[in-house]
């Protein structure tokens, strides 16, 4: 699917990247390459081959030469401390990692080769066969389960929700369209709602790398952008950007946010300022990723969050399992092709969160309009969103707890004007010790990825909790 614009256009752009142009038959070409050197360094099909890279042509080629060599591609977040890597490498058995400048920190861990250091030779011929349930792709999340798991996206997974994106009339992308590759490709909603659907369809992406608000907007003139995704944050920066000219997206005929919630407010100065309406949707890695976008229905709804894709049910049920009346509140469950198939040697937790009869329980709740356009109203689980980006507060409170000074801690999302939520962090001190709240940051920054570490510490006596010992994480939410 990610490559067969190379037949009927093989000249056509498929990415940009550091303002060079790679097209179809140069992507397959370098696939094939890839492939070729991960299977002579002894990878087989089903190995896992982790990627630490950022958006650019080593991320895309290692991608396409993993799943060309029957691999299961790991795409990492190249930023977070060596440590962590190491540690997720581990916990699926990675076979090699392959790192791009923005990973070059972890180049000393077994295993790290560049794309350049793959042992040379003939390119390989796709000759492995992979059905629909074999596991495509590995994904780290928090999502609905605790601690980071790896999410077990199959080929039908993911090439389900690519089609579910294309067969809906208003997500649809054609040949024609340029894509923005700002949202990182080692998260799901760039790696299959942009890069995905974009190569799929036959279209370009371009990629920022680093992401920077006004290299960005000179990305989207330079080279006829016409679909924009990205994050609520991302948004604001664009509006923020004093010397941006009002045509600046005048090319861009779709703008998508999700990952987080789009306060309407911002939304609308965004409009007003670029013209441009911004579509609301709702996914997550458990599903490849979309559930719902306003663009299925049509039309911008504030606060809304959209009815449900082609090829995806959804139903709102209530403590019990049942369906919840018209206009109350449940929880969101879905079920549909793109339901993953699980966490990585986790049956428990897989458990947890899908039913015997395939339906996935999201944690989010949410009410339905009389149309079907659903309106997220809070959520079930612990989980704070920084941009985007899932934090669940056991990993962090570990963190905190591994310091000397600190006796016991708590962590709570925190209301923040840039990134929606913040980290906040509640610690009582060792008797006769004292928290700085700055060094305690830089311990938790070398153990976790940077949007995990506290944006704010309170020292406290100590910490609200039931008469049975249960933390009340809703009271530190509510003092913040």
């Amino acid at each position: 699917m990610l490559l067969r614009s190379t037949g009927a256009e093989p000249d056509a752009p498929a990415l940009i990247d550091a303002g060079r142009t790679h097209t179809f038959a140069e992507l397959e070409a370098l696939a094939a390459g890839t492939a070729g050197g991960l299977t002579r360094l002894g990878v087989r099909p089903g190995d896992r081959v982790a990627i630490a890279s950022g958006n650019d042509l080593t991320f895309v080629a290692a991608y396409l030469g993993a799943l060309w060599a029957g691999a299961v591609a790991v795409p990492l977040n190249p930023q977070v401390p060596t440590t962590v890597i190491a540690d997720e490498l581990h916990r699926v058995e990675a076979r090699v990692l392959v790192c791009g400048p923005a990973g070059a920190a972890h180049l000393d861990l077994p295993g790290a080769v560049t794309l350049d250091a793959l042992p040379p030779g003939d390119a390989l011929p796709i000759e492995v066969e992979r059905d629909d349930d074999e596991i495509a792709v590995l994904l780290y999340t928090s999502g609905t389960a605790g601690m980071p798991k790896a999410a077990m996206l199959t080929h039908g997974n993911l090439a389900a929700n690519i089609g579910q994106v294309l067969g809906d009339p208003g997500l649809a992308l054609t040949s024609q369209d340029r894509t923005l590759g700002v949202l990182p490709f080692f998260h799901v909603f760039g790696l299959n709602v942009v890069l995905g659907v974009a190569l799929t369809a036959g279209a370009a992406v371009v990629a920022v790398e680093p992401f920077d608000p006004a290299r960005a907007v000179g990305a989207v003139r330079e080279h006829g952008v016409t679909v924009v995704a990205a994050v609520p944050l991302m948004y604001d920066l664009f509006t923020a950007l004093g010397d941006a000219p009002a045509d600046a997206f005048a090319g861009v005929r779709l703008a998508v946010s999700g990952a987080a919630a789009l306060d309407p407010a911002r939304a609308r100065a965004f409009t007003e300022r670029y013209g441009v309406d911004i579509h609301e949707g709702y996914g997550l890695t458990e599903a490849a990723p979309i559930v719902t976008s306003t663009a299925a229905g049509g039309a911008t709804r504030h606060g809304s969050i959209g009815p449900s894709v082609p090829g995806v049910e959804v139903r709102l049920v209530d403590a019990n399992g049942d369906d919840v009346a018209a206009g109350d509140p449940g929880e969101i469950w879905v079920r549909g092709p793109n339901v993953f198939a699980g966490y990585w040697e986790d049956p428990e937790a897989t458990a947890r969160v899908v039913t015997a009869d395939g339906w996935l329980r999201t944690g989010d709740v949410a009410v339905a309009d009389v149309d079907g356009y659903l309106s997220l109203v809070d959520r079930l689980k612990d989980l704070i969103i920084v941009s985007g980006f899932n934090v669940y507060p056991v990993e962090v409170e570990e963190a905190l707890l591994a310091h000397d000074a600190v006796a016991d801690a708590a962590v709570a999302a925190i209301p923040d004007a840039r990134t929606g939520e913040a980290v906040g962090a509640w610690v009582v001190p060792r008797a006769g010790m004292a928290v700085d709240a700055d060094a305690l940051r830089a311990h938790v920054g070398t153990r976790l990825a940077r949007y995990k570490v506290p944006a704010r510490v309170t020292v406290v006596e100590s910490l609200p909790r039931s008469p049975a010992g249960k933390l009340l994480r809703r009271a530190l939410t509510e003092s913040a």
